[in-house]
């Protein structure tokens, strides 16, 4: 117990000295801060989504307007956003030895899951929904179905509820027991389906709305869920004019400022209006499971590239946070760790 008043008296003290201090990046009495910072973030987004999840499906009130209508229960949602942010401010002091390498190690393993586990999603959804469109466009369904099951693959809340949500659960089942990433695997197959859409159209004289349907949702799925890994490989375009001659500190500081203030700061935005209600431009096509003008002849997947919108924007928050934390470890010239997790 005095271990743990201890170090929150360290976090507090932050707030009282750090005006008097003027390298307090490296600082070792500002460590829990700046490891709490990143966690509060990501603690009251989660939260964010919670909220959001009681909005669409029980009738929540979102958090701005939990005092506006007492019958709604908004002191519930109130207690979510207080255990949001003082939960990580517990755990950060409970793991203080955690150096923020380790914090970002941490969450660069949960993105890769979660973007691993997306892109095994997509790849299942993509194939078998695309195979469904053409034996509906090809009136095969019937030969195989009954009239009820020909009728509800034609509609596509039915395909969203039980076809595609249990694939992006086996999506999320096989990336746990595999070590890859998938867009590779996705690379190659948006380039065999935009062959097979070419032989197709100039050799057979065949082409459906479902064949560019595919393509463009596997397009968006690479660009949107691969930002955050290449975020991690320090692959995106950079201007670097001045950033290239610059110390390694100064690069340091820039880099924890910028994942903040300008990386973090604009996927918060775009979580925040994406899902700001049942009418959001995120919330609102998946929630009526929308589909593409082309109806029926084209593949129900229009409402999950709704959902990448709000997907990129959560795992590139994530993967800001942990630049975040090496970037602050960086000017503060923490070790390195190998991987077995020890100092270098």
């Amino acid at each position: 117990m005095a271990y743990f008043i201890q170090n929150l008296l360290r976090l507090l003290g932050f707030f009282l000295m750090l005006k008097y201090d003027k390298d307090f990046l490296k600082n070792n009495s500002y460590l829990l801060f700046f490891r709490s910072f990143g966690w509060i973030v990501l603690g009251l987004v989660l939260c964010f989504l919670i909220n959001n999840v009681l909005v669409v499906g029980l009738d929540y009130p979102i958090f701005y307007n939990i005092f506006n209508d007492f019958n709604k229960n908004p002191f519930l949602v109130l207690c979510l956003y207080i255990i949001g942010f003082f939960a990580p401010i517990f755990l950060v002091i409970l793991s203080s030895t955690n150096s923020l390498r380790i914090d970002a190690k941490k969450l660069h393993e949960f993105n890769v899951y979660l973007v691993r586990a997306f892109f095994w999603s997509i790849i299942f959804t993509g194939l078998v929904d695309f195979i469904i469109a053409f034996m509906r466009v090809e009136r095969i369904l019937p030969f195989l179905f009954n009239d009820y099951l020909t009728r509800a693959l034609s509609r596509s809340i039915f395909v969203g509820l039980y076809i595609h949500l249990p694939l992006i659960f086996l999506g999320f089942v096989i990336a746990f027991f595999t070590r890859t990433i998938g867009f590779t695997w996705l690379a190659l197959l948006i380039v065999v389906g935009e062959l097979l859409i070419v032989i197709s159209r100039f050799i057979f004289s065949y082409e459906q709305s479902f064949m560019g349907d595919l393509v463009r949702y596997w397009y968006a799925a690479l660009f949107l869920y691969a930002s955050a890994y290449t975020l991690y490989e320090d692959g995106h375009v950079r201007v670097d004019v001045f950033y290239a001659s610059m110390k390694t500190k100064t690069k340091s500081f820039i880099n924890a400022f910028g994942s903040i203030f300008l990386g973090a700061s604009t996927c918060i935005a775009i979580i925040f209006f994406g899902l700001d209600g049942k009418r959001s431009i995120i919330n609102s096509p998946i929630l009526n499971f929308e589909v593409t003008q082309t109806g029926t002849v084209g593949m129900f997947i229009k409402y999950q590239m709704a959902g990448f919108l709000a997907i990129f924007a959560i795992t590139m928050l994530i993967q800001f946070i942990s630049y975040y934390f090496i970037s602050i470890a960086d000017y503060r010239n923490e070790p390195k760790i190998s991987n077995n997790n020890q100092s270098t």
